[in-house]
């Protein structure tokens, strides 16, 4: 069975009240939950103007509350530049708090700044990668941990609480480029195919992670799954007409931070919108819509869509609407 999310929305403009912005978001897990959706996802980034920025981890452990049974999935927290033992009990402590319905969705990051405020290396951020994870799932499987790295060192060292899922929440690693998909299937994780590449990338990358899962001896493909901007209206141009102002800023923001430099080839964000939309974006119609999801679904394999569909400046009452085509069309189509 397909499943399918959202995007929790925690990037707005600094103008906008964030209670304001926060008690909307309470509003659009309801609405997903009641959808009958299966998932609400959050990002991450800090010191990111021009955006104010909810930060992940307190957003969903408050969404907890609003979500039913739906999965909480941090998508993406930045390994790198965190403790892997405080971050270890933090996304235990959500789990717990959620019983059992945590993702534990990580990538490298992208972003100087972030490294700087941090005070990590960039250069360091794959070691410290590969380090924090190993560190993070032994604190969460084993009792009594010693570990000896580059990067972090601890001796007989106990977790001060568990997750409630056995051996530990599900791990989806985000990747861009070539070697970071291959460091997924080496390490068995689900790959979190992400929203800024176009479909002909992501199915010749989709062949290189089955052939490292293979390589690796991982016989059982993990859950695929993958963010997309989406956009669902009455007619292919009023969804167009909606979603086109905010995704052109979004993704000048993106550009301006450096994310397309970090996609293979000669990807570049700025370009027309019609050149940025085609083969990345899911917009249109009801029939539209579900068309192309079909198309990811065969394609690709996807098997959990999460679909971005409030972007910064928003009205929520547009991402209200998406949700309710969502339950009253689309779902019910992919489960009929």
């Amino acid at each position: 069975m397909i499943k399918f999310g959202i995007m929790a929305m925690p990037q707005h403009p600094r103008t906008d009240s964030p209670v304001k912005r926060l008690r909307e978001t309470f509003e659009l897990t309801r609405l997903a939950r009641d959808a009958g959706l299966d998932s609400i996802a959050c990002g991450q980034h800090f010191l990111a103007p021009p955006y104010q920025n909810i930060q992940s981890l307190p957003l969903l452990s408050r969404l907890a509350a609003e979500s039913g049974s739906m999965s909480l999935v941090l998508s993406v927290i930045l390994l790198p530049l965190y403790s892997p033992v405080g971050l270890a009990e933090d996304v235990a402590s959500l789990d717990v708090i959620s019983e059992g319905r945590a993702v534990f969705g990580v990538g490298l990051g992208y972003r100087d700044i972030e490294y700087q405020g941090f005070n990590t290396r960039r250069r360091d951020r794959i070691p410290r990668f590969e380090e924090a994870l190993e560190l993070i799932c032994r604190l969460w499987t084993e009792e009594n941990v010693s570990f000896q790295g580059n990067h972090f060192t601890i001796e007989n060292a106990t977790s001060t609480i568990r997750p409630v899922q056995q051996p530990h929440p599900p791990i989806w690693i985000a990747a861009n480029n070539d070697s970071a998909i291959e460091r997924a299937g080496r390490l068995g994780c689900s790959w979190l195919m992400n929203p800024h590449a176009t479909t002909h990338t992501l199915q010749r990358q989709m062949g290189l992670y089955k052939d490292t899962l293979a390589a690796a001896g991982h016989t059982d493909v993990p859950e695929v799954p993958i963010i997309k901007e989406m956009h669902v209206a009455k007619t292919h141009d009023e969804s167009l007409a909606i979603a086109q102002p905010y995704l052109e800023k979004k993704y000048q923001a993106y550009a301006d931070w450096g994310q397309d430099k970090e996609l293979p080839g000669e990807e570049s964000f700025r370009v027309s919108f019609e050149q940025l939309a085609r083969d990345r974006f899911i917009l249109g119609s009801v029939e539209e819509v579900t068309e192309q999801i079909e198309a990811h679904h065969r394609q690709l394999g996807i098997e959990h869509f999460i679909f971005r569909i409030w972007w910064p400046g928003m009205e929520a009452s547009h991402a209200y609407r998406v949700v309710e085509l969502l339950g009253e069309h689309i779902i019910p189509y992919f489960r009929k």
